[in-house]
């Protein structure tokens, strides 16, 4: 069996399972408990008889951060996680998201829900020493991706330093979409008023056969609203 460092919560359906497990993959800064399980994502899930995932990323919640935090290597640390499986079918947000479009190379996907998924890299003009010295007790960044950083980072029960980090790691390996670089059935999903997915209508086109749902909110609404739990559970158990 191998092994990783990540914590994993795992959740199973009363009888036996209707389909593949579900791998819940949450966003930057935050952890598994307050993306999916305070919204009430295994519950519906098992409730749909599916195993669910429910990870915290290298770095976020009770998971250690990596040597190498670039999205591949976090992905191979996600399939570690999953083990042997003949399918999975994975849910990101944000920067879940982001890795999710890595997993196929990985892992066996089915099926990959991605919300909240930026079309660019959005860490790309991060100044991470700045963050990094607000953190220490310094000044608010200026620049207003950086200060937005830096508050997230610095949030209680985060780790600035292995946040940091990851930051790190995603730039060195900046998200840059290919068409066919993905090619598993795939739904997009983007809040109304989220600046986060702004242009993620261009992504649609490099994914053969995949579709976008726009549902109310902004990137935080969007994610612990009912309409995105809806638009993914209709889409997983599609035949």
């Amino acid at each position: 069996m191998t092994l990783t460092s990540l914590a994993v919560r795992r959740f199973a359906p009363d009888g036996p399972p209707a389909g593949p497990p579900v791998l819940l993959l949450h966003g930057f800064a935050s952890d598994g408990p307050t993306d999916w399980i305070s919204t009430g994502w295994p519950s519906a899930l098992t409730a749909a008889g599916r195993p669910v995932l429910v990870p915290d990323l290298p770095g976020h919640g009770s998971s250690p951060a990596l040597a190498d935090t670039t999205p591949k290597a976090i992905a191979e640390e996600l399939a570690a996680a999953v083990g042997h499986v003949s399918d999975v079918d994975v849910v990101g947000y944000s920067l879940g998201a982001r890795l999710a479009w890595e997993l196929p190379a990985v892992l066996p996907v089915r099926r990959l829900v991605l919300g909240g998924l930026s079309p660019h890299e959005p860490f790309g003009a991060v100044d991470v020493e700045a963050a990094l010295a607000f953190a220490a007790g310094g000044r608010l960044p200026a620049d207003p991706l950086t200060a937005a950083i830096a508050r997230m980072i610095t949030a209680p029960g985060r780790d600035p330093a292995a946040l940091a980090r990851c930051i790190e790691g995603l730039r060195r390996e900046p998200f840059a979409p290919e068409a066919g670089a993905l090619t598993v059935p795939t739904r997009f999903v983007a809040g109304r008023d989220d600046p986060v997915s702004q242009g993620i209508e261009t992504l649609v086109p490099l994914v053969p056969g995949s579709d976008l749902l726009t549902v109310p909110g902004d990137h935080g609404g969007a994610l612990r609203g009912a309409p995105f739990r809806t638009a993914a559970l209709a889409f997983l158990t599609t035949p």
